[in-house]
């Protein structure tokens, strides 16, 4: 994904903060013995990529003994078809890969993936529940790596009082004033819509309750200043004050916040839209064996407080289970119950609603 998480430009940069605590799982350390031992891992590329490879891979190889060749790959369909044609021929362009959710999902229709022993990804009683995929005889096809917040962020010059709702942002005082993320498949406004004014995502399962939303969301349009695509074009925005309330990620908000700039985020009272990329296992891979171990590696607390500090991601894991600050937390992640997207409902009607997306909603 060069520097991004999803479609446009997700950045993050490396927070500062204290070290983490390195008391390892005791089920980490009889894989020493695979010293010399060298993994391939895919995760998103440019900055977010060299954030690992300083502050995560060498961590890991010091406990594990295993090497970690860290390979940038792209985001979204991409690199699940470049996985898809390499498995056919008997090959692994990495042994274990990041990749979104709606990806994941078919690539595990199509049983791309290995299929993973829970038995030795003991550490996933960590994760929230969510974040473990399973096939239906049980294994695992995919396990959360991290995840990141969509907020409602506003300008604290132009908004001395914060917002309390998603529904604000449909408020007529706001005409020509928000900044909302234009694609279907990274804005999750349905999923916004749905939990502020119809109780829940259960109206999208079908196709009359998404048509439902969408006429709901549609009365937004007249207060959207900007569609897009291009997050620095938002934020530059926001930061002036020129398009002071929209749909941002926390993490940055925040980074914006602390060096001065009068943007505030906020997690509303229905909740945060709570992303996420997963780890998967090609299964043409000869690295199972390894792979399982990285994959449990990841899933420890420890870890995820260390990805929160060095990285800007929100834990996998429960909060109570992580030694992270109270401002630590805050920066990243919210005890608000979050919106979950409905991934599958952009890998079941995908094309139909990106139409119905086009046009009603940006077009």
């Amino acid at each position: 994904m060069s520097d991004i998480f999803v479609p446009g430009r997700r950045k993050f940069l490396i927070g500062t903060g204290a070290a983490v605590a390195t008391g390892m799982a005791a089920s980490i350390i009889p894989f020493k013995a695979r010293a010399g031992r060298t993994l391939k891992v895919g995760v998103y590329g440019g900055f977010f990529q060299d954030s690992f490879d300083e502050h995560i891979f060498p961590k890991f190889t010091e406990d594990t003994g295993i090497e970690v060749e860290s390979i940038s790959v792209p985001t979204g369909e991409a690199w699940l078809i470049q996985m898809r044609d390499a498995a056919r021929a008997g090959q692994a362009p990495a042994d274990v890969s990041m990749m979104a959710n709606t990806p994941r999902l078919r690539g595990a229709r199509g049983e791309l993936f290995a299929a993973l022993d829970p038995d030795a990804l003991g550490n996933t009683r960590y994760l929230y529940p969510h974040f473990v995929h399973e096939y239906d005889d049980g294994s695992v096809s995919g396990v959360g790596a991290l995840s990141w917040y969509i907020t409602l962020v506003s300008n604290t010059d132009e908004y001395p009082e914060a917002p309390e709702s998603w529904g604000d942002m449909w408020d007529e005082e706001h005409r020509n004033r928000l900044g909302l993320l234009a694609l279907e498949t990274n804005s999750f406004l349905l999923e916004i819509t749905a939990t502020t004014f119809f109780g829940g995502k259960d109206i999208l399962e079908t196709q009359d309750g998404i048509m439902e939303v969408l006429e709901k969301l549609a009365e937004i349009r007249d207060n959207v200043q900007l569609w897009y695509r291009d997050e620095a074009q938002f934020q530059n925005a926001l930061q002036r004050g020129e398009i002071p309330m929209g749909q941002y990620y926390h993490d940055v908000a925040e980074i914006a916040r602390a060096e001065g700039y009068p943007v505030r985020s906020t997690f509303p009272q229905e909740g945060g839209v709570l992303d996420s990329g997963s780890w998967v296992v090609s299964r043409a891979s000869e690295r199972v064996d390894e792979a399982q171990v990285f994959i449990d590696y990841m899933c420890q607390p420890e870890i995820q407080a260390r990805l929160a500090r060095y990285v800007g991601t929100a834990p996998t894991v429960e909060r109570d289970h992580t030694d992270l600050t109270d401002e630590e937390f805050a920066a990243v992640s919210s005890d608000i119950e979050p919106i979950i997207p409905a991934y599958e409902m952009y890998l079941e009607r995908g094309d139909w609603l990106s139409d119905r997306w086009t046009e009603m909603i940006t077009g």
